[in-house]
């Protein structure tokens, strides 16, 4: 049997989160699916209703919103990304050892990490450094697609689109996504997250990151340093530019679960799980992690290291 779950228990358990190495704090929101049970805590310098940005997180509320727009019939997993997107990003896109497999990419190759294009965040470029480690010395920079699609063309692809058992984590897939979403909405990645997601469950405290001057969502830090990053963040919305805080964002992960945003049934055709390396180890679907817990909708803090 596991442990009866007591606020004793929690709150020890996210004060040792926060006395990790290079952690200054941390936050923990835990509830039953029934919901009987509903316990939120922090730790450190963090208080238990801090907003915060979700960075990866926010690939989810990506994955909701595709399927919200494949129930409007508005685009299918299936469809070639080059239908949505212009010449100028498709071009030389996914070029694997001479042979162009741009116009091979669909949705579903984005959504579920199997496009093989490379991640221009954490990738080496070819002076041997990464877009993560300008930012985690707090070199802070807007990427904007178009930046984030020229270097990305500048790195070789992990695999061919699709390719059986290969699956490799991208930020770039997220970006591509986010400009498809723009395109069939004709509305901004923030528009589409307000009227979708945040208007309809009534949350106050999430919003995508767009004012560089907006100081509500806590610092972020990496290791010994506070890193501010108001220019990447507001440049990333559908990569990991949401802020909110823990107990908005379980409302999400309820709502996500229980069918609220598209058919509960959905959910399983989602947990085509590939084992991944790369933010961590576990297991990617199409638009979920696994953790090898029994909840699979659970994503990394991206400057969580």
């Amino acid at each position: 049997m596991g442990r009866v779950l007591d606020e004793s228990f929690l709150q020890k358990t996210v004060e040792q989160m926060a006395n990790k190495k290079n952690n200054w704090g941390a936050i923990l929101c835990v509830e039953q699916g029934d919901g009987d049970f509903s316990w939120s805590g922090a730790a450190g310098n963090l208080k238990a209703h801090d907003q915060y940005f979700i960075a990866s997180v926010t690939k989810l509320y990506v994955t909701a919103v595709v399927l919200m727009l494949r129930a409007e019939g508005r685009l299918q997993l299936s469809d070639p990304i080059n239908t949505y997107l212009s010449n100028d990003v498709m071009t030389d896109l996914h070029v694997l050892d001479g042979v162009d497999y741009s116009k091979d990419l669909t949705i579903q190759h984005l959504i579920s990490n199997t496009s093989g294009i490379p991640d221009y965040f954490a990738y080496k470029r070819a002076d041997g450094t990464a877009v993560a480690d300008d930012l985690f010395t707090g070199k802070d920079q807007r990427w904007p697609l178009e930046q984030v699609v020229r270097l990305t063309k500048q790195m070789k692809p992990k695999f061919k689109p699709g390719e059986k058992g290969k699956v490799n984590y991208s930020d770039t897939n997220y970006q591509l996504l986010g400009r498809i979403i723009e395109n069939q909405t004709d509305m901004s990645i923030a528009e589409v997250f307000k009227r979708y997601i945040f208007d309809r469950l009534g949350f106050t405290k999430t919003y995508v990151y767009t004012d560089i001057y907006d100081e509500k969502p806590v610092a972020l830090h990496y290791k010994a340093s506070t890193v501010r990053l108001p220019l990447y963040f507001s440049s990333v919305g559908a990569e990991g530019g949401i802020v909110s805080d823990a107990e908005e964002t379980m409302q999400f992960l309820r709502a996500f679960a229980n069918g609220y945003f598209f058919p509960k049934e959905q959910l399983e055709a989602l947990k085509e799980w590939r084992l991944i390396f790369f933010p961590g180890s576990f297991y990617y679907g199409i638009g979920l992690e696994n953790y090898g817990c029994r909840a699979s909708t659970r994503h990394s803090n991206g400057f969580t290291k």
